[in-house]
């Protein structure tokens, strides 16, 4: 069996076992590039060598542009083929695990790429200037997202009834891992919420024209046409949007789990990339008595 009929085998036992979307599209990605480098091969000829050759070529070291690939992005191929190759060992499409010695790369996780709070301002300043219904839509939009710390998947799927002003909260049903969860909205949002609201009380909370959901592909390409008005330089994309949230909430409270149940995180590992406190408050512990 070819590398690629057993990789639309295992993707169809990921979508099976519930995994997120993302999971599924890096799986055949990676995979998939291990297949265009070892050709017409039998998966059950593939030995734990080929893939030792295959994670030091120059396909997994370097970019299309020849720079190196950051470790963590080498990484994340290593854990997609170590995934795939246990699965075709334990489904019988392999005699063995030609992954079984691969090890992930030493490496400090990555620091979160927020704004800084001088570029946020500036964004939201150049929101506050909105006047057609679609720019008032995104400035409710951006707002939540940059406010609330939601993800931009989860944003999109918003639906009326999932917000309840009264009490500041909003139900998110579309999460990373398929899970639900609450976040809670500052009350300086509430009213923006409302009057972005109207007298809706069904449909998706930030409609795309017509009422239909807005693709995230689009509220990428708003982001960043919102981020050039408002002068900002550097690029800025939705999650940046949540990782400012994340960096805020803990340098506010220097408190991981609160933090991560801001967050949403189910792993607390997930939250201590943003457990990096400023300059200035190290400094005060240094010296104190």
């Amino acid at each position: 069996m070819q590398i690629q009929e057993a990789l639309d085998q295992y993707l169809v036992q990921l979508e099976g076992d519930g995994r997120s979307h993302h999971t599924v599209h890096q799986a055949r990605r990676h995979v998939r590039m291990l297949a265009v480098w070892v050709g017409a091969t039998d998966i059950a000829a593939i030995k734990h060598e080929d893939v030792a050759r295959f994670l030091a070529s120059d396909i997994v070291r370097k970019r299309a542009d020849g720079k190196p690939r950051k470790p963590s992005s080498g990484n994340s191929l290593r854990s997609s083929l170590r995934a795939f190759f246990s699965y075709a060992h334990a489904s019988g499409l392999a005699p063995t695990n030609a992954a079984r010695l691969v090890r992930r790369a030493t490496c400090a996780p990555a620091r979160p790429r927020a704004l800084s709070d001088a570029d946020c301002a500036k964004l939201m300043a150049a929101l506050a200037t909105a006047t057609s219904p679609a720019e008032k839509r995104d400035r409710a939009l951006f707002t939540v997202m940059l406010r609330c710390g939601v993800r931009v998947g989860s944003a999109v799927a918003v639906e009326v009834p999932d917000l309840d002003l009264a009490s500041g909260e909003m139900r998110l049903r579309r999460m990373k891992n398929g899970d639900e969860d609450l976040v809670f909205i500052p009350d300086d949002v509430v009213p923006l919420l409302r009057e972005h609201l109207g007298e809706r009380t069904s449909g998706p909370v930030f409609p795309a024209r017509g009422g239909s959901r807005l693709s995230t592909r689009v509220v990428g390409k708003r982001l960043e046409a919102w981020a050039k008005r408002a002068g900002i330089e550097q690029r800025v994309y939705p999650h940046r949007l949540r990782h400012s949230f994340g960096m805020r909430v803990f340098e506010r409270t220097g408190d991981v789990l609160v933090t991560a149940r801001a967050m949403c995180h189910r792993s607390i590992a997930s939250t201590a990339v943003y457990a990096r406190p400023g300059a200035g408050r190290v400094r005060d512990a240094v010296a104190a008595p």
